[in-house]
């Protein structure tokens, strides 16, 4: 429950001296002229000070957009009016005193209407149409039997009070009728929300509302005394009250605004007493045989028909929240047990079905997982929208091309899962890849996608999580092998996935034990195999194994993420390492030195801005470093090539590593900031027989010359290769022909084999 301001104590102001004294007055003058004739126009004067005082407070109440409190003010001065038009009425001989003429009965109703406005745009809580309705049924019912209670009062005085003036007392039961309405209508609103007015200001008001209203019945009591009328003691003390819920409401102005309430459904007994009332003054009547039964079972009637209205309108109402309920928990359990975004079922749900058919039959079925090959560069690219669209889209044709028997569902992110229990369960899923390549129209793009699937046919004795985690296990190896693979289960799998996470676990300790090492080989010119730059390559010395292959322990970085952390430790000690040979060796120093980064490093936010805190802290000139890419990982643009040219604006050169064996698409050369293309060692191996190696190779050194970019031929292992590249045209390469990997330590010493005769 929300903590309500404190309002300030109540005190004794002037206003509230003023207010309550002219009651003190009125009552004192209206007491003497119940006993003795006293002068008419003495018990008008305290109203003409009591409405002005409580017209002023109200005006005062309504700081802060409290604007209900003017229309009160301005609902005074109305009363006030009608008052005074009563006054009237009696001094120019034109009524008695307890009489109400036409425009002064309407000047008291269209007061009571300005307050009732005012109340009903307190900017509380939200009221249904069905709300109003009860709201309006409860009105009618308050009026009913308040003119039923008024008529049983006046008819046995009618002649004595009003003589044959019908409309006179229909007069005054529709304005004690309506004051009855504020009363009732203050009271609903403190209980079903207030906005800024304050809660117990309005029950006050309510007061304010019983007093005249109720006082206002009394009249024809007051039938053997025409020289006084009951609003010459109402009306000071209708204003008195208004003044103290005005100052209840200035006083909790300065506490601040009301906190929101919990509002809730009360039960309303008005109708039901209402009805006892009544049925009450009827019995009553029928057992006194009053002059008025039949008018008084009119209203007895008219009432229990209002709230048998109300009553339905309320079972209505009721059985619209039911039926509201009842859907909020269909709604609830349906999110339980689905997807929110694609609607296919979760993983909760999917795993209930496995459990089932594994139950019938295990023989006849199979899980598959399903996972989008580069979803992530979709959600760089083009937005969380777009990809959002996207794996609703998948869902709709995965289910549209899946046998009616089988199960579909979402377990997160880009992956989904297959139950399948029919056909041929590799050809399902060779369908479901085949309608995948197919064009899918996500949030106004046409998009291409290619998925990993793997696929795990159920065993006797399988649990659903079993079943999953080979699946898995086997979408794992698809996604090894490349974009766009579909892999089944074998038990060798299990195999290599635990070697694998030992081997990851091994590289995260090796990351902080420093186990692994740096070697460099050179890159030279041709033909004489001078010193021309540095590759920088990462070794690792397992305590317990021994040396490991970088084609080992890569992958597994690669697939496990190590590899952010790994390149990060490779990028700055190799910087710091060509920082050291240009401070010791000067102009003898490597004048390049090439990291290899990764496809995932390029896709991680903000990795040039790393690039360019490692050379600042390393002091590292810019054109020292060259960053080396294989084709693949820039060839679908995005994120990568927006972070590749980035680096490139820093100053660093660009190699494109194995060009040739990946994409090989030539519009990667003008759309890449490549520097340097580096020609793989698979064109490098047969160059001296001619063929079509040979053709590719002396046609990559003419595209790398009208793009004025350096070629560097890798692999070169014997001295013919050598003399043939350097006849081709090439003028930089690197393999064990001029030397192995080194240490750090023993590049200053490099010196180039034999002159290769040209």
């Amino acid at each position: 429950m929300t903590n309500q301001p404190v309002v300030p104590p109540w005190r004794l102001t002037r206003t509230l001296v003023l207010s309550g004294g002219l009651v003190v007055v009125a009552a004192i003058w209206f007491s003497i002229g119940l006993m003795v004739r006293t002068p008419p126009a003495i018990g008008w004067l305290p109203l003409l000070v009591a409405v002005p005082v409580a017209m002023v407070t109200s005006w005062r109440a309504s700081a802060q957009g409290r604007t209900m409190w003017r229309y009160n003010a301005v609902g005074i001065v109305l009363i006030g009016l009608g008052a005074a038009g009563n006054a009237y009425d009696y001094f120019s001989g034109n009524q008695e005193g307890q009489h109400i003429s036409g425009w002064t009965a309407g000047l008291y109703i269209a007061g009571l209407a300005a307050i009732m406005w005012g109340l009903l745009r307190i900017p509380g809580v939200y009221r249904s149409r069905i709300e109003w309705v009860r709201f309006g049924l409860d009105n009618a019912t308050m009026i009913v039997t308040v003119l039923t209670f008024c008529w049983h009062l006046i008819y046995p005085r009618w002649h004595s009070w009003l003589g044959d003036s019908v409309a006179g007392a229909i007069t005054v039961l529709i304005v004690v009728g309506a004051g009855f309405i504020c009363v009732f209508a203050f009271i609903k609103v403190a209980f079903t929300g207030t906005g800024p007015i304050d809660r117990r200001a309005l029950h006050l008001l309510a007061l304010t509302g019983a007093v005249g209203a109720g006082g206002g019945s009394l009249a024809p009591l007051l039938a053997s005394h025409p020289y006084l009328n009951t609003a010459h003691v109402l009306l000071p003390s209708t204003c008195f009250c208004l003044c103290i819920a005005a100052d209840r409401q200035l006083r909790a102005n300065r506490a601040g605004p009301p906190q929101p309430r919990e509002v809730t459904r009360r039960l309303s007994l008005v109708p039901y007493a209402a009805v006892l009332a009544t049925g009450g003054l009827l019995l009553f009547s029928a057992l006194t045989h009053t002059a008025d039964l039949i008018a008084i079972a009119i209203g007895s009637v008219t009432v229990t028909v209002l709230v048998a209205a109300r009553q339905l309108v309320a079972l209505r109402d009721n059985m619209l929240l039911l039926d509201d309920l009842d859907a909020r928990q269909r709604e609830l359990a349906h999110r339980a047990t689905h997807d929110v975004l694609t609607g296919l079922p979760n993983r909760a749900v999917l795993v209930e079905e496995i459990d089932a058919a594994l139950a019938e039959d295990p023989s006849a079925i199979s899980a598959a997982l399903v996972d989008l090959d580069d979803f992530k560069e979709i959600n760089d690219d083009l937005g969380h929208a777009v990809g959002d669209a996207l794996l609703i889209a998948v869902a709709d044709r995965i289910a549209a091309w899946l046998p009616p028997d089988a199960v579909v569902a979402r377990l997160g992110g880009d992956e989904y899962a297959l139950l399948l229990r029919s056909g041929e369960h590799a050809a399902i899923l060779g369908v479901i890849a085949a309608q995948l390549r197919l064009p899918l129209r996500a949030a106004g793009h046409e998009l291409v996608v290619e998925a990993s699937f793997g696929l795990a046919p159920a065993r006797g004795g399988d649990t659903a999580d079993e079943l999953l985690r080979r699946a898995d296990v086997a979408m794992y190896e698809a996604k090894g092998q490349g974009k766009g693979r579909q892999v089944g289960y074998t038990a060798e799998m299990d195999q290599r996935t635990a070697e694998q996470s030992r081997l990851s676990a091994d590289l995260r300790t090796a990351l902080d034990t420093d186990q692994l090492y740096l070697l460099y080989q050179p890159i030279v010119e041709i033909p004489g195999g001078e010193l021309f730059g540095v590759e920088a390559l990462v070794r690792w010395n397992h305590p317990e194994r021994g040396t490991v292959s970088p084609g080992v322990f890569i992958p597994a970085a690669e697939r496990t993420g190590l590899i952010v952390p790994l390149g990060a430790w490779i990028l700055e000690d190799a910087c710091r390492q060509a920082a050291a040979w240009l401070y010791e060796l000067g102009d003898a120093a490597p004048k390049t030195v090439t990291v290899n980064v990764s496809a995932r490093q390029l896709r991680e936010a903000g990795f040039a801005r790393d690039v360019d805190a490692v050379l600042r802290r390393t002091g590292l000139p810019a054109h020292v470093l060259t960053v080396e890419v294989t084709e693949t990982a820039v060839f679908d643009g995005g994120a990568a090539l927006a972070e590749l040219k980035a680096i490139a604006a820093l100053g660093v050169n660009i190699a494109l590593d194995d060009f040739g064996t990946g994409h090989s698409s030539l519009s990667l050369l003008r759309t890449c900031p490549a520097d340097i293309l580096k020609v793989d060692k698979s064109f490098v191996d047969d160059i001296t027989e001619g063929g079509q190696h040979a053709v590719v190779t002396a046609a990559l050194i003419h595209i790398c010359d009208g793009l004025h970019l350096r070629a560097v031929a890798e692999g070169v292992e014997t001295a013919a290769q050598a003399a043939e590249l350097h006849r081709l045209g090439y003028r930089y390469a690197q393999g064990y022909h001029y030397a192995r990997p080194m240490p750090a330590a023993e590049v200053p010493a490099y010196q180039p084999p034999l002159r290769v005769a040209v």
